[in-house]
């Protein structure tokens, strides 16, 4: 796939102002040039063109936001000067597997004040006797080369992805934390809701319980009273039966 053509369909309904990261690896510069890329990209921090059949990059754009630029496994040569005039504030650069043949090449990059990650493994350059101690003096700024510090130390992760992490920690963590905050209280208040639901309906249970409960005493009690109500009266209209009726035997003896 073309170079344009990609860029196009990494778009995905986009305007270049609204694109910070961009990917076109693997498709191809129909003449070794950098193809589709303008200067409307000015918001582009991470740009990555791997294995696209790169010559050069002197038709790079101006991106002054540009903190990354992957570039390994093309033929670039030369035209290092294009990114120190295009993309001032690199922080990390991947040119290995190119064809990166000597010292001045890579000494075009120390205008990139801001560059702290050279990689440029797999280069001829790297055959050259002393290359690691010649590229940090002609680089001062540079901490790490093809992954390593002058001390041999390996670097924890590439400097943008160090630079990157930062800010995540400073603008991601604040919203993380209160996503979760929230979270936690949404959780805690349905908890404490559903608790306080739960006691007042069991609450409400057990009186409406113990209402049955009584008005079936009470209904028990009426019960028996009235019983005993109509017993009485049995009783009294027995005894009165029986009162009337030794009256009529005293009056057949008469």
């Amino acid at each position: 796939m073309e170079m344009k053509k990609r860029i196009s369909l990494e778009l995905r309904n986009r305007t270049p102002e609204e694109v910070a990261e961009l990917v076109v690896d693997n498709c191809r510069s129909s003449d070794g040039e950098v193809e589709g890329l303008t200067d409307d990209f000015k918001e582009l921090e991470f740009l990555s063109m791997v294995n696209v059949g790169l010559t050069s990059v002197a038709k790079l754009p101006s991106l002054p936001k540009l903190r990354k630029l992957e570039l390994s496994d093309n033929s670039i040569s030369a035209a290092m000067e294009t990114l120190s005039e295009k993309c001032p504030n690199l922080t990390y650069l991947n040119l290995s597997g190119n064809k990166i043949k000597e010292l001045r090449t890579v000494e075009a990059l120390q205008n990139l004040k801001n560059l702290r990650s050279l990689d440029l493994f797999n280069c001829e350059i790297t055959t050259l006797e002393d290359y690691r101690e010649s590229v940090f003096q002609l680089l001062p700024q540079v901490t790490y080369l093809d992954g390593f510090d002058q001390e041999d130390n390996e670097a924890p992760d590439s400097e943008a992805d160090d630079d990157d992490d930062d800010d995540d920690g400073e603008e991601g963590a604040g919203p993380t934390g209160d996503y979760d905050d929230e979270d936690d209280d949404e959780e805690g208040s349905d908890t404490g809701e559903v608790g306080l639901s739960y006691l007042m309906k069991e609450g409400i249970q057990d009186e409406e319980d113990d209402d049955d409960y009584v008005d079936e005493e009470e209904e028990e009690v009426e019960e028996e009273k009235a019983a005993a109500g109509v017993q009485g009266e049995k009783r009294k209209r027995d005894q009165d039966d029986e009162g009337e009726e030794d009256d009529d035997d005293d009056d057949d003896d008469d």
